[in-house]
């Protein structure tokens, strides 16, 4: 298709008025991004997070159209241009079918908020981890071995979801510690308790009645057949990853009753020859 531009005068106000568009696009987007990340620093949400890309789109479309107004002198060279508008639109249409059901449905996930930024979701599909970011066509979440998997928000909307952060402000995970048949339970109750107390990842789950916090009980819940089975529920807040709470307690535990040479149990098998 060939262009005849007889006007150069249209020609360089039509570069001005892009150059200008272009230029006024980056410094609102730019305001934007600022103001949205000191409300981020104080309250990190979804709301905010799928707001910020709104707000972004916004700004394209408003200056998008504002610019092609002012391009009234320019009419032929666009007219030209958009002469298979009906066509062009058409396509477009089909093209967007995705875009537009991911975004219908991140506004649908913001609306009824099933879990928001920082909360520790798993999928029908089995696909576990942190909800990290959500932008109006997908959800980033990162996994148990640090990969973010990024998912459509129409794909994510007819799930079934299991929040373990649900409107919480902790979470807890259960440990039972075996230990041997001669320990006192009072000296392995107490040990345990001051290991899980020291832990960065754990926290009060109560306030006693002097203001004091107070961490969860440990409990001797049974004799087995070769160990006596301390119990506890540790409590930590809801953006801390569970295998970090486990590998942290699990460690300090079994360190502090090495330390005070209490006997962990374990099975063996003594083999004789005749």
């Amino acid at each position: 298709m060939n262009f005849q531009i007889n006007d150069w005068k249209s020609l360089v106000n039509l570069g001005i008025i892009i150059g200008v568009a272009i230029a006024v696009m980056i410094l609102l987007i730019y305001i934007n991004r600022k103001c949205f990340k000191r409300l981020k620093q104080k309250h990190q949400n979804l709301h905010l997070q799928l707001l910020e890309k709104l707000i972004n789109v916004f700004i394209v479309i408003v200056v998008s159209l504002l610019a092609f107004s002012a391009m009234g002198g320019t009419r032929n060279v666009w007219q030209t241009l958009l002469g298979g508008t009906a066509v062009l639109s058409a396509v477009a249409a089909f093209a967007a079918q995705d875009v537009i059901r991911d975004m219908l449905a991140g506004l649908m996930i913001s609306l009824y908020k099933p879990f928001d930024i920082g909360d520790r979701i798993e999928l029908e599909d089995g696909t576990a981890g942190i909800v990290k970011d959500m932008t109006m066509r997908h959800v980033v979440i990162n996994t148990i071995d640090t990969i973010k998997e990024v998912i459509p928000n129409s794909k994510l909307n007819v799930m079934q979801i299991k929040n373990y952060s649900f409107k919480a402000d902790c979470r807890s995970v259960h440990f039972i510690f075996p230990v041997g048949y001669d320990s006192d339970p009072q000296q392995v109750k107490r040990v345990i308790a001051e290991a899980i107390s020291q832990s960065e990842y754990s926290v009060p789950f109560r306030t006693g009645e002097n203001g004091e916090k107070v961490y969860s009980d440990v409990y001797f819940l049974s004799l087995s057949e070769s160990a006596l089975e301390m119990s506890v529920t540790v409590y930590y807040n809801t953006t801390t990853p569970t295998e970090v709470v486990r590998d942290d307690i699990n460690t300090r535990v079994k360190q502090a009753l090495k330390d005070h040479q209490i006997e962990i149990p374990y099975n063996y098998i003594n083999i004789i020859q005749k």
